[in-house]
């Protein structure tokens, strides 16, 4: 079967380029030459004036021919000929008027008439003409009818440059001067910069590791959540060694031509050996380390297969200084993948979500590079924001102080605590509208029940457990509670939390976090009735599910046997379990919620009134309040 990497191979012969190209010449003369119909040479007269059409009848005798060309368009055109008269007469009508001199000139009178045909039009193109007609229109004439020229003239000529398109991967080459930054813009993450360093060693001293029999190339794996600094520490690393990086997007690499990953990696891999030493950087190359063999086509594992040759290194001084850095945002733990692939890799750096601390110092970072007078360090605490802000990358940390920065300047206000806060929400939930909710007071009244219901299934727990509201105040990670829609989300209220980073989560962590989903539907179900669940748990349920799922299915956290049922053919098997298990906290969290009916009625004006209710504001009206139950 032809394969289009067979083509672009026979392109890369000059012979073969100089052959397709006299070849296209020659056919774009035969068409280009090719034999015009012979046109009516006789004068034409054109006319929009219809007293034209309603005088024929009184001229029956002398009409030679009518005809009536397009008669379906817009505009069609009334075609007649005299006797004893050389001169072509064309009446341009609208199309409307035309049904009307039809019926009452033409049928009316028996008036003899046809409809102009194809072989008529194509000899008389002046027919269809207007008196009008631009140069714009005399071009764009003229393209149309040699547009299969043209495209044959540019198809040669893009070949003969490129080869067939899609087949190129465009890469982009930086020297040491033209990167930027330091290992020291990495804040924190002592344990990956200790890896660079040993990675630079090695590449530093390859003549020690030979005698140690270590003489394979050392390509270098990254791996992590995006925007943890991947492709900065490939630019840090070039520029410590004093090397060029030759840059390129892995998934640029899939051009949908049969052997055009290929011939992309070697192109690389061919820019790269003439530099001599030098570093290629792969960006998003995770689609290149999934198993081989998973297709029935032989050549969809091509571009992999090349990746797998070239990491090897050639036996030979070329390509001998090239270090192979591929990026992915996935890792071997969390996605399967291809065993030989992992092998060619020596060094492999895993890179993380920055913790508490190394938070606090990539804000104190970001926000120390603005000038004197933009930041109220005095009413900043960074310890508070580094809090709410966790599981963030330091790309989407960058992003809440540029977003800070830009309510700053709006709002005349310089950056602090608050003002953090808020771009935090913008950043992560985006904007807000009271407006949309504004004249809609019943779904308002339904959404702060919804919202309080979340909000008290959260702190239900400690209330039980006999902690004063202080105590649970200082526990909560509750930030605020809102009324207003927020169109990124699609809902109509929200309850905003700081995240926990801790991702080793418990069974009884676990099931308090369905219980805090449940609790916003138990609420509804509370004040309205069984009946009277809205589908604004939809979203809630959702992630109920998953996480019932989870619990029971895949790590079978209420059976002896820990299995992973998932794995099995029968995906509902474990249905029955997992509607129990929901049953289960479902009826717990209708029984907690009913403690706090009172409180939630209280409040729901409130929160009605305000739109907003923060954490502070929200604790302190519980303190004036009567004593929280607190039945175990």
């Amino acid at each position: 079967m032809f394969a289009f990497y067979k083509l672009q191979t026979a392109l890369r012969n000059n012979y073969v380029r100089a052959a397709v190209l006299a070849m296209t010449i020659t056919l774009t003369l035969l068409l280009g030459l090719r034999a015009e119909v012979p046109q009516d040479s006789s004068p034409i007269l054109r006319t929009q004036d219809i007293a034209q059409i309603t005088a024929l009848p009184a001229k029956r005798a002398q009409l030679a021919y009518l005809l009536i060309a397009a008669p379906q368009s817009e505009t069609p055109r009334y075609v007649f000929k005299l006797k004893n008269d050389n001169t072509l007469y064309v009446v341009k009508v609208p199309g409307t008027t035309h049904l009307s001199l039809e019926r009452e000139v033409l049928l009316r009178n028996n008036l003899p008439y046809a409809i102009a045909r194809d072989d008529y039009l194509a000899s008389h193109k002046a027919v269809m003409q207007d008196d009008d007609v631009s140069m714009l229109a005399n071009v764009a004439a003229f393209v149309v009818r040699h547009l299969v020229d043209i495209l044959l003239i540019g198809l040669a000529l893009f070949l003969l440059r490129q080869g067939l398109p899609g087949m190129g991967l465009n890469a982009t080459v930086l020297t040491p001067d033209q990167l930027g930054g330091s290992m020291d813009d990495l804040i924190g993450m002592d344990d990956i910069k200790q890896e660079v360093l040993h990675l630079e060693d090695m590449i530093r001293n390859r003549a020690l590791y030979k005698e140690h029999d270590i003489d394979k190339p050392f390509n270098v794996m990254l791996t992590g959540p995006a925007g943890t600094g991947k492709t900065k520490l490939a630019g840090y690393l070039a520029k410590r060694l004093n090397i060029p990086l030759i840059q390129a997007s892995g998934s640029a690499l899939e051009s949908g031509y049969i052997g055009g990953g290929s011939k992309a990696l070697h192109a690389l891999h061919r820019k790269a050996r003439a530099r001599g030493q030098c570093i290629i950087f792969l960006d998003e190359a995770q689609s290149l380390f999934m198993p081989r063999g998973r297709g029935e086509k032989k050549w969809e594992d091509d571009t992999a297969n090349t990746l797998l040759g070239l990491l090897d290194g050639v036996r030979s001084d070329q390509g001998d200084g090239v270090i192979w850095v591929v990026a992915s945002n996935f890792d071997d733990s969390s996605t399967r993948m291809d065993e030989a692939m992992l092998r060619r890799f020596s060094v492999k750096i895993n890179f993380r979500l920055p913790n508490k601390h190394e938070r606090r110092e990539l804000l104190r970072s970001f926000l120390s590079r603005k000038a004197e007078g933009c930041v109220d360090w005095q009413e900043l605490n960074l310890d508070h924001v580094a809090e709410i802000t966790a599981n963030l990358s330091p790309a989407l940390l960058q992003t809440v102080v540029e977003r800070a920065s830009m309510l700053s300047i709006q709002e005349k206000q310089i950056i602090n605590t608050d003002l953090m806060f808020r771009a935090f929400e913008r950043a992560t939930i985006g904007l807000t509208d009271r407006a949309t909710t504004a004249e809609k007071t019943r779904q308002r009244e339904r959404v702060a029940l919804h919202e309080l219901g979340h909000f008290f299934m959260q702190i239900d727990p400690w209330l039980r457990a006999g902690m004063t509201l202080a105590e649970v105040k200082a526990r909560s990670p509750f930030l605020k509670i809102s009324t207003e829609s927020v169109s990124k989300l699609g809902a109509l209220g929200y309850v905003l939390s700081a995240s926990d980073d801790m991702a080793l989560r418990t069974l009884e962590e676990l099931e308090h976090d369905v219980i805090q989903l449940y609790g916003g539907v138990a609420a509804e179900e509370l004040f309205y009735g069984a009946r009277g669940i809205s589908v604004g748990s939809q979203n809630d349920i959702e992630k109920a599910t998953s996480m019932l799922d989870l619990m029971v299915n895949k790590l079978s956290m209420y059976s002896r046997s820990k299995i992973d049922h998932s794995q099995f053919k029968d995906k509902e098997a474990g249905l029955g379990q997992v509607e129990a298990k929901a049953d289960e906290l479902y009826s717990y969290t209708l029984r907690a919620i009913a403690d706090y009916r009172g409180q939630i009625e209280a409040l729901q004006g409130v929160l009605m009134e305000q739109y907003v209710l923060s954490k502070d504001q929200l604790f302190a009206l519980l303190e004036q309040q009567q004593p929280l139950k607190r039945a175990a």
